[in-house]
């Protein structure tokens, strides 16, 4: 996914550091820079665009005053050499404030929030408020728990139980509870990554402390393995040479 952004500073050599920091990016794509907000309006207002990088302290029109008149706003991260105004920034609902001059790792950081927010806002509307599981990622998903979307990074899970219609997600900090049935969670994980061992049992194959008879360690869970996924489970490990 490519975030479409538009830069306005007063600053020269503000908008050179923040085209630089997009190139550097791959999902970020500049297609507009303006040097004072005023000339920016008829463009904001005739192009749709995902994200604004924006000056606060501008002469004629500030930043601030150019945000109350667009409507729909985009996601917008402020760039100022002034703190004083982070407060007023955060009251519309600025994704980040960036503080001049900007190092590359805090920018990157700040872009990284609108392209998961834009990612998950992306992943509803095509497949509708009712999915559970939501794909961004090669090393990550998103699966709705309660009343949020709740990311789970695959390196992070140690297993995953059924419990009845829904399936608990176990990692080493926290436990996640979403409505879900194993068919889509086994198509969703990576197959060189994790085995069911049990028909109420997926397991991460690195987090495996020890295997003795019927019963996977993982930290201090005790994992049965069934009579119909035990061989399968072994003729597994032997053909990858893990045992």
């Amino acid at each position: 996914m490519k975030i479409k952004c538009v830069a306005i500073d007063d600053e020269p050599l503000a908008l050179e550091i923040i085209k630089d920091y997009c190139e550097k990016i791959p999902f970020l794509n500049l297609v507009k820079t303006f040097d004072n907000a005023i000339e920016s309006i008829d463009y904001l207002k005739n192009n749709k665009i995902d994200l604004l990088f924006l000056d606060i302290q501008m002469e004629e029109l500030t930043g601030i005053q150019l945000l109350n008149v667009l409507n729909p706003k985009p996601n917008v991260i402020f760039t100022t050499a002034y703190d004083s105004f982070a407060i007023q920034g955060f009251e519309l609902d600025a994704v980040d404030y960036l503080l001049k001059p900007i190092a590359f790792e805090r920018f990157l950081k700040a872009v990284n929030k609108v392209y998961e927010k834009l990612n998950v806002e992306h992943l509803i509307e095509n497949k509708g408020k009712e999915a559970t599981i939501y794909t961004p990622g090669d090393n990550y998903f998103f699966v709705k728990t309660e009343f949020r979307l709740e990311k789970v990074n695959f390196q992070d899970i140690l297993y995953i139980e059924g419990m009845g219609d829904y399936l608990r997600i176990v990692t080493a900090s926290k436990r996640i509870m979403t409505l879900q049935n194993f068919k889509k969670m086994e198509d969703l994980l990576p197959e060189n990554k994790f085995y069911r061992v049990h028909k109420s049992y997926i397991i991460a194959l690195d987090k495996i402390e020890s295997i003795e008879r019927n019963r996977i360690k993982i930290f201090d869970k005790l994992i049965p393995i069934s009579d119909t996924y035990k061989k399968p489970f072994f003729d597994f490990l032997e053909k990858r040479k893990l045992t």
